[in-house]
Formats: C-alpha cells, sequence, structure tokens
C-alpha cells in the first residue's frame, strides 16, 4: 500500500478541500484524511500512479506539493538533517562573507558547488581561503545577527524527539555553526568541518578531513549502526548537491526547497511547505505536534 500526501505552506491555504477529493477520485483511493486544516492531507493507493510526477507539476503550480510513498514504516526513528539552507535560512559561510567584503565572490562559488556544477572540496577550499584574515569575532557576531532558523524546526525536532527519535545534525559547513544550531534546536549529536584560526584570525584553511557528500552518508551508516536501527528507519533532509547521498539510501530522502538539479534526483521534492512538511510525510497530524 502507498500514501498520497498533498501540502502546502503554512497559512498559505492553497491546499483547497475539492483537490484531494478529485484526486483520489481519480486515482482510485481511499477517504481523505486531514493532517491539519487547509494544508495537509493524505489518502491511501494500492498503487504508484503512471501520471504521477505529470500530477505534481499541475499541483506545483498550484503552490501544492504531493508525495507518494510506501505506508509501512513510514513513521521514522532518526532525523538527519543538512544544515545550511535546511534547518538554518543562510549558507553560513556566505554570511561570513559578505561581513568580510567579498559576498558576491563567494556566494558565485556556493552556488556551483550546491548545484553539483563544482567539486565540493574543492569549493570549499577555494572560499575559505578568501577568508584568511577575518576575525575570529566574527563568527558570533554572525550567529547573533544574520543567522535564522527555518520555519517548523523546531516543531519538527521536538515532536520526533518526543516519541523516542534521534537527531542528528551534519554539515559541509563548520562547527562553529553547527554547535549553537543544534543546541538551539535539540539535535543529539552534529557534525561539521573546523575553521582553522591563530586565535585572532581565521587562517584560510579548514581542518582535515574535509567533511563532504561522503561524510554525510558515513554519518548514516555510522549512527544508525550504533543506535541499532535500519537506514530505512532514517528521515533524512537537505538541499544541495553534497546532501544526495544520504538522500538517496535514508528510509525517506527529502529534498526541502532544494537546487533543480538536486530534486530532479529525488522522489520526495517539498518545494512550498516548510520543515513541518516532514512530520506530516511521517503520519503525525498538527494536533501531534509538540510545540512547546
Amino acid at each position: 500500500m502507498y500514501v498520497v500526501t498533498l501540502l502546502s505552506a503554512p497559512g498559505a491555504r492553497s491546499l483547497q478541500p475539492a483537490l484531494p477529493e478529485a484526486l483520489r477520485n481519480a486515482w482510485g483511493g481511499g477517504d481523505v484524511l486531514w493532517l491539519a486544516p487547509d494544508e495537509a492531507a493524505e489518502f491511501a493507493l494500492s498503487h504508484v500512479p503512471d501520471n504521477r510526477w505529470d500530477v505534481w507539476e499541475d499541483l506545483q503550480k498550484q503552490e501544492v506539493d504531493m508525495v507518494v510513498q510506501p505506508t509501512e514504516g513510514r513513521r521514522k526513528k532518526m532525523l538527519l538533517a543538512d544544515m545550511d539552507s535546511t534547518m538554518i535560512q543562510q549558507e553560513c559561510i556566505d554570511e561570513l562573507a559578505d561581513e568580510a567584503g567579498i559576498g558576491d565572490q563567494v556566494k558565485e562559488i556556493t552556488a556551483r558547488a550546491m548545484n553539483g556544477e563544482m567539486d565540493f572540496e574543492e569549493a570549499l577550499r577555494a572560499r575559505v581561503g578568501l577568508l584568511k584574515g577575518l576575525p575570529v569575532t566574527t563568527i558570533a557576531k554572525v550567529l547573533s545577527e544574520r543567522i535564522t532558523l527555518m520555519p517548523g524546526g523546531q516543531v519538527l525536532l521536538a515532536t520526533m524527539k518526543a516519541q523516542g527519535a534521534h537527531a542528528a545534525l551534519v554539515s559541509g559547513g563548520f562547527t562553529d555553526f553547527t554547535s549553537a544550531v543544534a543546541e538551539k534546536l535539540g539535535f543529539d549529536e552534529n557534525r561539521a568541518n573546523t575553521l582553522l584560526n591563530d586565535d585572532a584570525t581565521l587562517t584560510g584553511e579548514v581542518g582535515m578531513p574535509i567533511l563532504g557528500q561522503q561524510a554525510k552518508v558515513d554519518a548514516l551508516h555510522d549512527i544508525t549502526r550504533r543506535l541499532g536501527i535500519g537506514e530505512a528507519d532514517v528521515i533524512a533532509v537537505g538541499d544541495g548537491a553534497n546532501d544526495l547521498g544520504m538522500l538517496g539510501r535514508a528510509g525517506t530522502g527529502v529534498a526541502l526547497h532544494a537546487k533543480p538539479a538536486v530534486a530532479a534526483q529525488c522522489d520526495v521534492r517539498i518545494n512550498h511547505g516548510d520543515l513541518t512538511a516532514l512530520l506530516f510525510l511521517q503520519g503525525y497530524a498538527v494536533s501531534d505536534f509538540v510545540t512547546g
């Protein structure tokens, strides 16, 4: 059995009641269950429709996301999340670069890397090299003044952890940022790269080994093995090319507001909903959300 989940952005009221009813009638699905009024609904289906992606494209024009996935095992025991442009709304290295006055130069490299047009390690070295001489105090300044959480992240973490799930933050970014974001959101652990400094300024170098796409796959393998669960028990979320490995291996790999080249390689794409979409995909209703 499969389940079709329809989602829109919170507050957008894009998901009109007639839409899921019409779709389940066309596909011969079960009764529509509303997970959140005007925002999220689902219905059961015995097979994956042949016109799935044609319908998906039509719904995108209506600002509605649609995911078709197996019903069995969709409630996950672990969250594995990227940080930049996923759990937070920014790319940390781009924000540091703005403070250094070289924002456009660094953002161009970041965009190429996230689209898969440039090797991640090469791109990271190039960007960090441009930050040489930046005062270490800039990191705290960026954290306090420029970094904002992605909507829905706190509810996602609180709800999954209340059900006993483990949460890991894995990033091609930097530990100075992942440690702060992980603590704020309630992640159980975090992994990232290390910006080297001489106590006063950044040296323009990154600690070895560099954590890229393979490191995220390794984190998925290592953490699930340690917890005694399978990779199928994981929901992973990311937006860039270096996330594709873990998104492909996890039981549910979510491309969240991802670059087009990345989204094209993922079956689960969220372009309009926020991070609470990951809860709806697991069958949580808004009444199940932990908000405190």
